[in-house]
């Protein structure tokens, strides 16, 4: 992937092929039948399909973070890093009417994008356009028509709202299924075990993804997460009764191929699933504090995950497997002038698309009267 120094962070303008860690993401791939055969199943167009909405996710984010620099927004959430953790996950589920729904946190953007909201609502929604997804009301950008919740900033919340969802999807006699982030820090909120233990006892079709990013806000995992191995959540899904697993959330097809497992229990009407992604944030909570993040950790830290950069880590795999390089690079292309279409665009709506004072007053409540 084209390298981005003003907005990548060091450890990527400065990636080189680790044969460590090429081997660690081999052998995650070999590691469980199961999911190897998924993985095994899919074919080159699907496997560049999963880079681009990859690079497009970091791209959105680069973006995002050069207006913030211009004074065009105010700051803006980045999932640096995070990207296999999202992305993997989304391109296990069903699409269009009827489809899968899910639930994104502010730093998963790219499930939006992935379930059908274009690239140019998300510019629209930092902005607060009128013609973005909430006509300017609210920088949380979501559509349900394309299965998309808007992020709830208590986040630990759309546990609850999910298992509520799911349960609803499940009385309707649909297969779909609901799918929802929730990060390290937010599984400590009561709600968050309110809603996985109700998921678990009506065994309702919802996948639960614990993001393991390390960093609640400033606060380190090892601050506030004591379990007998301090940094692991594996042994939740047990706690709770319900099937789930670990996979490595640098790696998409990981993620990719454990929630396609889950997904297909979901829709059997074997209940819910809890799945831990194993990340690690490379910047700050937004684009305030990336300086504070960087003093949260040991910088031996973010070389490790640097080292582990999940598009470059995916594009060294699809070398291996016999992709070429100009297969790579056009994908690549193709999403770049995507994505700058996209700017120029919400752009062009800041120029002449913004909400009047008065629009505030409308559209907030609605009632119906019966006759």
């Amino acid at each position: 992937m084209k390298r981005h120094a003003s907005f990548e962070p060091p450890e990527y303008v400065a990636w080189a092929s680790d044969a460590t860690e090429r081997s660690r993401f081999d052998a995650t791939i070999a590691r469980h039948p199961e999911r190897a055969a998924i993985i095994g199943a899919l074919r080159e167009p699907q496997l560049l399909d999963l880079y681009a909405w990859l690079v497009r996710t970091r791209l959105i984010d680069q973006a995002l973070k050069r207006w913030v620099r211009q004074g065009v927004i105010s700051k803006a959430w980045l999932g640096t890093g995070e990207e296999a953790a999202t992305v993997g996950p989304v391109h296990a589920l069903r699409r269009g009417p009827n489809g899968d729904i899910v639930a994104p946190m502010i730093r998963n953007s790219g499930a939006c994008n992935e379930m059908g909201m274009p690239a140019a609502d998300i510019f629209r929604s930092y902005m607060g356009t009128g013609d973005s997804p909430s006509h300017g009301r609210d920088g949380h950008y979501g559509d349900f028509s394309r299965g998309i919740l808007p992020p709830v900033s208590i986040v630990g919340d759309c546990a609850a709202v999910v298992a509520g969802i799911a349960l609803a999807m499940r009385l309707q006699g649909r297969d779909s299924v609901a799918l929802t982030w929730v990060g390290d820090g937010s599984t400590k909120t009561g709600v968050f075990h309110e809603g996985l233990n109700f998921a678990a006892v009506n065994k309702v079709p919802a996948i639960f993804v614990i993001q393991n990013n390390q960093v609640a806000l400033g606060t380190r995992l090892s601050q506030h997460h004591l379990e007998p191995a301090p940094t692991s959540f594996a042994n939740w899904p047990q706690a709770y009764g319900i099937w789930g697993g670990v996979f490595d959330g640098n790696n998409v097809l990981d993620g990719y191929a454990l929630t396609s497992l889950a997904a297909e229990r979901c829709r059997r009407g074997e209940g819910p699933a809890l799945l831990i992604a194993e990340t690690f944030r490379m910047g700050g909570h937004a684009t305030h504090d990336e300086h504070e993040a960087r003093r949260t950790f040991d910088s031996e830290l973010f070389g490790l995950w640097g080292r582990r950069e999940p598009i470059a880590m995916y594009e060294q795999w699809l070398r291996a497997r016999g992709i070429s390089a100009e297969q790579i690079e056009a994908r690549e292309q193709d999403v770049e002038l995507e994505v700058s279409k996209a700017e120029e665009e919400a752009l062009a709506s800041r120029a002449s698309n913004m909400p009047k004072g008065e629009d505030a007053l409308s559209g907030v409540y609605h009632t119906r009267m019966s006759s």
